[in-house]
């Protein structure tokens, strides 16, 4: 069983770049192409032997030690699968992860962390991860996992279901970021786009006020919370005869829910 020693945690601060600390390390198969993992992880005792050991199981292995270069690694080297620590300075693992998914990337995502009680497991499938491995955890079991996410991946899949996501009358095409209704494209501004796009790939889940804050407002720490409430009022009226409904679930957030029939007496 391997486990995570406890080391100094890294930032721009310890001397190390983070930019600069992302590499790929190449497995030496001259016949069949190495699976390309990225792994963010900011421990650097884990980060090395988990490169180690992944690159002698035959796989490509590129590095970040931080949340926020994750992203613009993420888009940049299109991995296979990434492999993503929660715990991370700067950018939580996941508002990484919710923030790739709200974007269509749909690479496999394993999380990999010492959270390990249910209510974590819940909140990072929640989140949009493929699979959660707690730590302290058997190589041999992550290999297994990581091959089993890049087997079923999308992108290893040729129905064209695998890049849409569909919710009663309204359709997500996860390549382009269109949203249409009963085929016909729906007219979004980019932070209304944002928000639905956010909700849409996880239909029936509520998403915290926080949480599309982030995604609908990245970086602009100037714009209030109440902001979020301008855009939702602005798409229920936008989504009005289409049989979704935007919902406020008090304490929990937002989520589309499919319309109840009106009861005639």
């Amino acid at each position: 069983m391997m486990r995570a020693t406890p080391v100094k945690r890294l930032s721009c601060n310890d001397g190390e770049n983070p930019r600069k600390l992302h590499r790929r390390s190449t497995a030496h198969s001259a016949n069949v192409p190495a699976m390309h993992i990225l792994l963010v992880e900011d421990d650097a005792a884990m980060r090395a032997s988990l490169e180690r050991a992944l690159t002698r199981r035959g796989m490509q292995v590129s590095l970040c030690a931080d949340g926020l270069h994750a992203a613009a690694l993420w888009q940049s080297l299109q991995p296979d699968a990434v492999v993503l620590d929660l715990s991370l300075p700067g950018r939580d693992g996941l508002q990484v992860l919710e923030s790739m998914r709200a974007q269509n990337a749909i690479t496999p995502v394993l999380i990999l962390t010492a959270r390990g009680t249910v209510g974590d497991r819940v909140l990072g499938l929640n989140a949009g991860a493929d699979d959660y491995l707690a730590k302290p955890f058997d190589l041999d079991e992550l290999e297994a996992r990581l091959r089993a996410l890049v087997r079923r991946s999308p992108s290893n899949m040729s129905s064209p279901a695998a890049h849409e996501t569909v919710f009663g009358t309204l359709r997500l095409d996860r390549s382009s970021g269109a949203i249409y209704h009963l085929g016909v494209p729906l007219e979004f501004t980019p932070r209304e786009r944002a928000l639905m796009q956010a909700l849409l790939v996880r239909p029936g889940q509520a998403l915290a006020k926080e949480r599309l804050y982030e995604l609908v407002f990245p970086g602009e720490i100037d714009v209030k919370y109440e902001a979020i409430e301008v855009v939702v009022y602005r798409l229920r009226k936008k989504l009005t005869g289409t049989g979704i409904d935007l919902v406020t679930l008090r304490g929990l957030g937002y989520l589309l829910k499919l319309s109840q029939p009106s009861q005639t007496p």
